[in-house]
């Protein structure tokens, strides 16, 4: 099945379920015979999508680039430029797999961490959306998505969060959180 216009989705918020709902949207999508990639920036934990995905064959495929590290935050410069050029990795992957057409629906995960941290620049990710092929959906997935690229959106959707289980000190739990 070819998307005869593909358009641009942001899941944006400080709320959790920003992956889960274009792990969603991805799991609709693949139900109706598209194909569908998630490149994941930031994470490198093993997560609950990825066994999923894992079950779902060649229809629904997550790509990682980076070697599992601390927190961005807790890295040292060194550390920081080798996460930089991984991401540039995924993001070179992400621009070939959208121009080839081997995927139908490209969900870029967390990519606004990417942003925010310096990793990737605004100017790259609105050039991937200008330069999007017709029929490719895109999902890009993270908090503080910048005003650039929700001008570019079609879809623009902001989780907020109203009340959170850590507030009662409940930490994330597996198969729920990840």
């Amino acid at each position: 099945m070819i998307l005869i216009k593909g358009l641009v989705h942001i899941y944006t918020g400080n709320g959790k379920g920003k992956t889960t709902a274009a792990l969603g949207q991805g799991f609709r999508s693949a139900g109706r015979g598209l194909k569908v990639y998630m490149v994941q920036f930031l994470k490198t934990s093993e997560t609950g999508e990825l066994f999923s995905c894992e079950k779902l064959g060649e229809c629904f495929k997550i790509f990682r680039f980076e070697k599992k590290r601390d927190f961005f935050w807790n890295l040292n410069e060194a550390e920081k430029r080798e996460l930089k050029e991984e991401i540039a990795l995924a993001f070179e992957f992400a621009k070939n797999s959208m121009k080839s057409g081997q995927c139908d629906l490209l969900i870029l995960d967390e990519i606004m961490g990417a942003l925010h941290n310096k990793l990737i620049t605004e100017s790259e990710v609105c050039e991937l959306i200008r330069n999007k092929p017709a029929g490719i959906e895109l999902i890009l997935t993270g908090r503080n998505a910048p005003q650039s690229l929700i001008d570019l959106a079609d879809y623009v959707s902001e989780i907020i969060p109203v009340k959170h289980p850590m507030e009662k000190g409940i930490g994330a739990r597996e198969g729920i959180e990840y």
